[in-house]
Parts: structure tokens; sequence; C-alpha cells
């Protein structure tokens, strides 16, 4: 199967088992039967340092993570590659991430964080909040366009976490 276009990587990752920290695998879950040629869609719990060799397979990756703070429903942003690294815990950043991909596998992968604002963090469960639902279907209605219309850089000027406003779009009926 020829593939053209860029390879992208939705990766959500978070505890579906602690509230609204779950909004990054649902993103993706929902997203998944879309993957198509080109698409791959994954999650975890959190990002570790062996993701870089993954990261390093694509032209394109999307983090997709539950934000404690910042505009509601979600931004869209940047993610810059990062050369420190901490050894305190097995979890990582997106930044480093992308950081090891570049430096031991020569991944020149673009890399983009989509923050869903959650509420309610840390309560043992996995439902997720009814703002945090609200704030996740206009997140994956954006994820849905992103991933077909790839204007990524565009996409982060008009919902950058810095721009203070998130998204104001509604989300497309489902075809």
């Amino acid at each position: 199967m020829n593939h053209v276009g860029p390879h992208i990587l939705v990766y959500g990752y978070g505890n579906p088992g602690r509230g609204d920290d779950g909004l990054g695998p649902a993103l993706v879950a929902a997203l998944e039967p879309l993957a198509a040629a080109g698409l791959t869609c994954e999650s975890d719990y959190q990002l570790a340092v062996e993701d870089a060799a993954t990261l390093a397979e694509y032209d394109v990756v999307v983090f997709v993570d539950a934000a404690a703070s910042g505009p509601a429903p979600f931004w869209f942003d940047h993610v810059q590659a990062s050369r420190e690294l901490s050894f305190s815990s097995h979890s990582a950043t997106p930044g480093q991430v992308v950081g090891l991909a570049r430096e031991m596998f020569g991944a020149q992968v673009k890399a983009y964080a989509l923050g869903i604002r959650g509420y309610r963090f840390g309560e043992l469960g996995d439902s997720l909040s009814e703002p945090a639902r609200a704030n996740l279907a206009l997140a994956l209605a954006f994820a849905r366009r992103a991933v077909c219309e790839q204007h990524f850089d565009e996409y982060t000027r008009q919902f950058g976490a810095d721009s203070g406003r998130g998204c104001v779009c509604d989300p497309q009926p489902e075809a």
C-alpha cells in the first residue's frame, strides 16, 4: 500500500483510573477507528524514554494529555525538543522524548501537544467529569480536522497555550 503524506502518530497519555487524567487515552480511543494509512493512534499511562524509538518512525507526533490549567476546552502548541533528562522517575516529558528521538535516532519529527482541560484529578474512578467530557468532544472534533487538514503550525498560532483563548470551535457532526 502506498501512502502519500506524512506519517502521523497521535499519542495519548494519562491514567483513565484517575478521573479527568484519562482525557488523553479517551481521545485516542475515539480517534482510533478513523486511523487509516499514515495515521497511528497509541496510548499509555505515561511517556517513557523508550518512546523515542517509536517517535523516530513518524513525521509528525501529537501528544494528547489532560491539562489541569490553561484555556478551555483545549490548547494546541509546539513541543520543543529538550536535552535535559531526569532519572528520578520512569516518566518523561514530550520534549524529552522528542529530544532523545533526535539525538539517538536522527529523527526530524515535528511534535505538538494537545492539552484538553480537565477539572477532576487524582480521584479514583474511571469516569470523566461532565465539563471534561464536553471539552473532549471539542478536542476530538479538532483532532479529526487537524489530522485531515494537517495545518499543524497554523493551529498552534490559533490555539496555542499562550493564546489565552483555547478553541472556540463547534464540533463537526459525524458523517
